[in-house]
């Protein structure tokens, strides 16, 4: 995308339009239904366009993914810096559902109908920079007492995104509730991984 500020060259706006129709048409007919041409017709481009971007299909679909999924990512960011409260952790749960009704392609990886790229979620760098502004998060938690000092919590954000996926896979391929599998119990969970010892629960 163009610096901001600076509009887009052509080449920008071609790239960033194979990448809109992507989303959408991977994630509505999957990736074996879809042909480059397919995408490059909704994208109102040449069907060779693509190639001038993406070596070819595979590495139009991983581009598309990462797009997407960094959207999600990127309110689940906004949730974790915005958040004063001792509750972020839950509520980036619940910030990474919501904004998967926006992001249909993402949603489609994590709900297993493209098995063989559901691994790719957890190496995109959007997923980096939400590890690391989780991971200072608890570290000011920890400068503060709320969280236990013995912990190393780079290793536990980590986890904890993990985790995160792992849970938000688990409600959309089920189709559970929300409130099943992010209720009292997940929060215990975390509370007792993380709450200094002698120190009384909150909830």
């Amino acid at each position: 995308m163009a610096t901001t500020g600076e509009p887009a060259s052509k080449g920008e706006r071609s790239r960033q339009a194979l990448l809109d129709a992507a989303i959408v048409r991977f994630a509505r007919d999957g990736y074996r239904a879809t042909s480059v041409t397919d995408i490059a017709r909704d994208a109102r481009l040449s069907g060779t366009a693509s190639y001038a971007y993406f070596p070819n299909k595979e590495a139009l679909f991983v581009a598309a993914v990462d797009e997407d999924a960094a959207g999600v990512i990127a309110e689940g960011l906004e949730r974790v810096l915005a958040d004063t409260g001792d509750t972020w952790r839950e509520e980036l749960l619940y910030t990474l559902l919501d904004a998967l009704e926006r992001h249909p392609l993402a949603k489609r990886i994590l709900g297993g109908l493209e098995p063989e790229f559901t691994m790719r979620l957890l190496g995109i760098p959007a997923l980096e920079q939400l590890r690391k502004a989780s991971s200072e998060r608890m570290r000011a938690q920890q400068l503060a007492g709320e969280v236990r000092a013995d912990i190393d919590v780079d290793k536990v954000a980590g986890g904890m995104l993990v985790i995160t996926l792992s849970l938000l896979m688990s409600l959309i391929q089920t189709g559970s509730p929300p409130d099943v599998l992010l209720g009292a119990e997940v929060s215990s969970v975390f509370e007792a991984a993380l709450r200094p010892p002698d120190t009384p629960s909150t909830r």
